[in-house]
């Protein structure tokens, strides 16, 4: 089993300029741990499920710029963007200069966003959400066009370029990978099993399980191997979890499919309640293996 890192929240840090010497410590402990990914929210404002509007919150390219710049081997992904973020073109090109210059450890996350206030606030439109999942099948098309050979025209409802050029190329082969987050049935997933090398779902391991059994529905119906798509899922985190009892829910995901379990930054001292909770769990975690699909 992989683990993945994801990191959602920046008050931990003592004001604005302690976020970057934070982040890259965070980063370096991840990375000598053994963790795979490291992924930040795409948001302009902290989500208010989780804290104030207000708190702080970075642009999460520019973020995982910083980082590749502090890492040798940590994949880098935002979990996930929201594709009314950024046009679908500028999009694909972000996202290969991160793949260039971090040496092929850039990941494209990608779904249909949802925070209105955020959109409200800086002046971003929000179109209704049966919009948003045109746009984002669309921006998926788009961002395969300009990692393919293929350098023409894209002609859809909602965009249109007249070359699809990206030069450099990235360096992933033979593209960046595709993970499309949220759990929706009906479109979702759809787009899931017609697109993407990756999923994230959070919930139990019983909600897991039947959103895996509706992905390989629409697999089926497409004729593709679920096997293709990596499952991952995001642990339960919070103060008093145990070594033990991170390791029995990760078994309990593995159980019902799940290849990859992301953690998710915590405490005051996010980089040491790391080290404290997952420097043990490690060997035990990458010797879990998920059930086959």
């Amino acid at each position: 089993m992989d683990v993945d890192l994801h990191v959602a929240r920046f008050d931990w840090a003592a004001g604005p300029a302690a976020i970057g010497p934070g982040v890259a410590q965070l980063a370096a402990s991840a990375e000598a741990l053994g963790i795979r990914t490291l992924s930040f929210m795409d948001h302009y404002f902290q989500m208010e499920v989780m804290a104030p509007a207000s708190d702080p919150m970075l642009e999460g390219y520019t973020a995982l710029g910083f980082v590749a710049g502090c890492t040798r081997a940590l994949r880098l992904r935002l979990l996930v963007s929201g594709v009314t973020y950024r046009h679908p073109g500028l999009l694909a090109k972000i996202v290969t200069t991160l793949d260039v210059l971090s040496g092929g450890r850039a990941e494209l996350g990608l779904g249909a966003a949802w925070y209105e206030r955020e959109h409200r606030g800086l002046g971003v439109p929000f179109p209704p959400v049966a919009t948003r999942f045109e746009m984002l099948e669309e921006a998926l098309q788009i961002c395969l066009q300009m990692w393919s050979d293929d350098n023409g025209a894209f002609a859809g409802r909602h965009y249109q370029l007249a070359e699809t050029l990206c030069s450099p190329p990235p360096v992933s082969a033979p593209r960046p990978r595709i993970m499309i987050g949220g759990g929706g049935e009906k479109k979702t997933l759809r787009l899931v099993a017609r697109y993407a090398d990756a999923c994230n779902f959070f919930g139990s391991p019983e909600e897991v399980a039947h959103k895996v059994a509706v992905l390989r529905g629409h697999c089926d119906a497409l004729g593709r191997d679920i096997a293709e798509i990596e499952v991952t899922a995001l642990l339960p985190f919070h103060e008093d979890l145990t070594c033990d009892a991170l390791l029995r829910a990760a078994e309990a995901y593995a159980a019902v499919g799940v290849r990859t379990v992301i953690a998710t930054a915590s405490a005051q001292d996010p980089a040491a309640r790391l080290e404290a909770l997952f420097g043990a769990a490690m060997p035990r975690l990458t010797a879990i293996t998920a059930c086959l699909l």
